[in-house]
């Protein structure tokens, strides 16, 4: 046995099924001979951002695994791993690098040392009787506390090395731990969250990491209270939308909903939420009373004051908060719940009509509107996994497509890769193949990761892109570069990507009348029901109009 084959073997006992690879590390041989099945891409990074798609949509029960070689594949992998670690998503990572013969000297790249900025815990195998135990180790990480990439590097050596007799090979699975929080905290912020005037409940992230079950004690706590909920980009899908308490997703562009009741609020309940502040969010919390439920301590007062926290796992925090607030309403102190109902439903009226001219418009080239109009009116959002690419399909998808159960939706944003999307959705299919998994990307981030249509194509992993094709940077307004837009052309874009797509393998349509739309998603959607990758190429314009964006 091999040090890859001790690898693969203690990967298949933690329940790894597969990883994605780009040849020669070694781990892509040992892992299929232990049942792993490797996934080739075109470039690393789309790799890695299925893994963080596959761990995203698991809730980190199930590991996404990536294998790069050393140097070149190690190296340009960094861009997929920055944006798993700026959204806490726990995937592996497992970079072969040169001998440790090599080790120190130039230009040797280490990247146990290079990932260290970006990765929740980075470290190196020393030897190889320490394969288990630094996997233990690594695995632990992933399993505790608040999520983020883990990366191992595997010295080449180490994993071409014969295991001498002497050398044990046991191992047992690691499980996860989970803490409750101070009974006196969770006391506390029943207090202050029913003594408020007009409360607004942030849902991030961790109420998704945390269960499927924890999104509907969350809606219990909110029917029991009254108290409407926002959630963070991260958390989208943790409440549903079409709840009469929901206000929509505070992102880089939002909801009137969102926008009315965070500026009237005086006190903001974060449960599974980091309280991170984005430089292109609405993040007006400075003189808001805050209460923070999170699993990780280098959250607390880490962009805002925190008034009250509690630490530990918001499913078992719920639990308790919801029987706290029960002896409460129901004993003598005069307490009672919120009524935000109709208020809410006034603001989301006159917000809806006053966008259903673009969310319905019939001008040419097409509005991208229309285009997530008809997206919602043409899927089964119980059956369906939506994503996003970075720019403008982020900040005109967030605000308008109601998520109504936990991860149908995957929202990010806070690192902003473009081409993203691609492999998030093709990380979801594997993670749920009975869901259409459907990504919406511009044409500039489709430049970037189109390739990637032909590793779909090839292993199998039937996805819905749909491509919003202005011909420009959009996001961008003309004053951000006038000059080099001027002389230069700087902001603008071409290409024809359904024929890129159709040469890749995959079924393709290309519209160009709004009317066109909907039968075309309906198409395309067939199509990936019967096993086949779809792309759908809209050609849109350059809309300016988003949402309250305020960048």
């Amino acid at each position: 046995m091999t040090g890859a084959d001790l690898v693969a073997k203690i990967l298949k006992s933690e329940g790894v099924d597969f990883m994605g690879v780009i040849p020669f590390n070694g781990l892509e041989e040992a892992g299929a001979k232990a049942g792993i099945r490797p996934l080739i891409f075109r470039q690393e990074r789309v790799g890695v951002n299925l893994a963080d798609g596959y761990s995203r949509i698991t809730n980190g029960q199930k590991t996404g695994v990536f294998a790069m070689q050393a140097g070149p594949g190690a190296e340009n992998a960094f861009a997929g791993v920055a944006t798993a670690y700026a959204d806490s998503v726990p995937i592996l990572l497992l970079p072969a690098s040169n001998p440790r013969s090599r080790h120190g000297v130039h230009p040797t790249f280490r990247p146990s040392d290079t990932y260290n900025t970006v990765t929740k815990w980075s470290s190196s195998v020393p030897t190889i009787s320490e394969i288990p135990a630094m996997l233990r180790r690594a695995f632990t990480q992933l399993r505790t506390g608040r999520p983020g990439p883990v990366l191992l590097e595997l010295p080449s050596d180490i994993l071409r090395a014969e295991l001498s007799d002497d050398i044990p090979t046991n191992y047992s699975a690691v499980r996860g731990t989970r803490s409750l929080g101070d009974p006196q905290d969770i006391k506390l912020a029943a207090k202050m969250l029913l003594g408020a005037q007009r409360p607004i409940i942030q849902a991030g992230q961790g109420v998704l990491y945390a269960g499927g079950a924890t999104s509907v004690k969350l809606q219990k706590l909110a029917e029991l209270t009254g108290v409407p909920v926002m959630t963070s980009m991260a958390g989208k899908s943790a409440f549903p939308e079409t709840h009469p308490l929901s206000l929509g997703t505070r992102s880089s562009s939002t909801t009137d909903m969102v926008v009315h009741f965070l500026d009237k609020c005086d006190l903001i309940f974060g449960i599974g939420t980091s309280f991170t502040r984005i430089h292109h969010g609405m993040d007006k919390f400075d003189d808001k009373t805050l209460v923070q439920i999170t699993n990780c301590s280098a959250d607390l007062n880490k962009d805002y004051d925190i008034d009250h926290a509690v630490l530990g796992d918001a499913e078992l925090i719920l639990d308790s908060l919801i029987l706290e607030i029960e002896e409460l309403l129901d004993s003598k102190s005069g307490t009672q719940k919120f009524e935000f109902t109709n208020e809410i439903n006034e603001v989301r009226r006159d917000w809806i009509k006053e966008w259903s001219p673009l969310l319905e418009s019939s001008e040419t080239p097409i509005n991208p509107y229309r285009v997530i109009h008809e997206l919602s009116l043409n899927t089964d959002p119980r059956q369906t996994i939506v994503t996003h690419d970075s720019g403008s399909p982020r900040d005109q998808i967030i605000p308008f497509y109601k998520a109504v159960n936990p991860n149908g939706f995957i929202a990010w944003g806070k690192s902003t890769q473009l081409g993203y999307s691609l492999g998030l959705a093709m990380g979801a299919r594997m993670a749920e193949p009975s869901k259409l998994c459907v990504n919406l990307i511009g044409d500039y981030g489709f430049g970037m990761v189109g390739l990637d249509i032909e590793t779909a194509v090839r292993e199998k992993i039937p996805i819905f892109t749909i491509i919003l094709n202005n011909s420009a940077m959009g996001i961008y307004r003309p004053q951000n570069f006038p000059t080099a837009n001027e002389l230069y052309g700087t902001k603008y874009t071409g290409g024809d990507y359904s024929k890129i797509a159709d040469a890749l393998g995959s079924y393709n349509e290309k519209v160009t009348s709004p009317l066109e739309v909907g039968p075309s998603i309906r198409r395309c959607i067939e199509v990936v029901k019967l096993g086949q990758t779809a792309v759908l190429e809209v050609m849109t314009k350059e809309e300016p109009e988003m949402p309250h964006r305020i960048f």
